[in-house]
C-alpha cells in the first residue's frame, strides 16, 4: 500500500448519557469495544467506543489507562457520556486489508477459467463496491464507491494517468515507496471531486 486516501468518510457518532446498568452488550472485539447486542437511538451492533466523558479512548482504555469495560462496570463512574460510532482504521489495518485483497486478486487470477484473466474487477455489496485497475506493470487502483456510482472506469484511467505524470516523472520518488507529493495530492483531489460533480446516478467523467 503505496498510497491511501480517506476522500468521503462519513461518521454516524452518537453520544448519549447512560445510567447504571448500562442498557447495551459490550464486548472487546480487535483491541477495542464494540457493541454486542441493543441497538437503539442511532447506536448500532458492531459500533465502538469512542469516547467516555469526552475524553477519547484508546482501543480498549480509556484516555487515564483504564480497563474500557471495567470502568463501565462500576456504578459509581454513572451517570456517563459515551459515544459510539465506527472505528477509524489505523494505517497498520489498512496495510494489511490492502495485502488481503491483493492475496484474493492472485487468487482471483489463478482460479479463472480464462487463461491470462486480469483478475478481480470489481466486488459488489449492498453499500458500496470496489473497482480494481491493474496496470501492465502490476501496480493496483483501488476504489470504494456508492454502488450507484458511474464513471469509476474512467476515474480509474485518470488517477492511473496522475499517477504517471505525478509520481513517476518525479525524480525524489522510488518504485513501490510511498507517495508524497503535494501536486499528487491536489491533482488526485480534484479527480474525484469532478468525478463526484456528475452525481451518483449521473454519466460519470
Amino acid at each position: 500500500l503505496i498510497y491511501q486516501l480517506d476522500h468521503y468518510a462519513p461518521r454516524a457518532d452518537t453520544e448519549k448519557t447512560f445510567s447504571f446498568p448500562l442498557d447495551l452488550v459490550l464486548r472487546p472485539h480487535d483491541e477495542r469495544v464494540v457493541v454486542a447486542f441493543g441497538q437503539r437511538d442511532g447506536i448500532r451492533v458492531g459500533h465502538a467506543v469512542l469516547a467516555i466523558n469526552g475524553a477519547e479512548v484508546n482501543g480498549r482504555f480509556t484516555a487515564d489507562g483504564k480497563d474500557v469495560l471495567e470502568f463501565l462496570g462500576n456504578p459509581a463512574n454513572y451517570p456517563v457520556s459515551i459515544r459510539f460510532g465506527r472505528h477509524r482504521l489505523s494505517s497498520n489495518e489498512k496495510l494489511m486489508l490492502a495485502s488481503m485483497f491483493h492475496s484474493l486478486f492472485a487468487i482471483g487470477s489463478q482460479l479463472s477459467p480464462e487463461v491470462g484473466s486480469s483478475g478481480i474487477e470489481m466486488l459488489e455489496t449492498d453499500t458500496f463496491k470496489l473497482h480494481c485497475f491493474q496496470t501492465l506493470t502490476g501496480i493496483k487502483f483501488m476504489v470504494l464507491a456508492d454502488p450507484r456510482q458511474t464513471g469509476i472506469d474512467a476515474l480509474l484511467r485518470k488517477i492511473y494517468e496522475i499517477y504517471s505524470d505525478f509520481a513517476l516523472k518525479n525524480p525524489f520518488y522510488s518504485l513501490e515507496m510511498p507517495i508524497r507529493c503535494e501536486l499528487f495530492d491536489q491533482n488526485l483531489k480534484l479527480a474525484l471531486e469532478v468525478a463526484e460533480k456528475a452525481g451518483p446516478f449521473g454519466p460519470g467523467s
